[in-house]
């Protein structure tokens, strides 16, 4: 049982930080300049 309620709350911690990812790539900020391009060539 105690391995079930660990994997549940591991996979919503994951679909959380996959959640957060996809939404900050819709707003246009990358993972690799984070949104300063002034740090990475030509990201937008």
């Amino acid at each position: 049982m105690g391995t079930w309620i660990t994997g549940g709350i591991l996979t919503v911690i994951v679909g959380l930080i996959i959640r957060y990812m996809v939404k900050q790539k819709r707003n246009g900020r990358s993972l690799q300049c984070g949104g300063d391009c002034s740090k990475c060539r030509g990201c937008h």
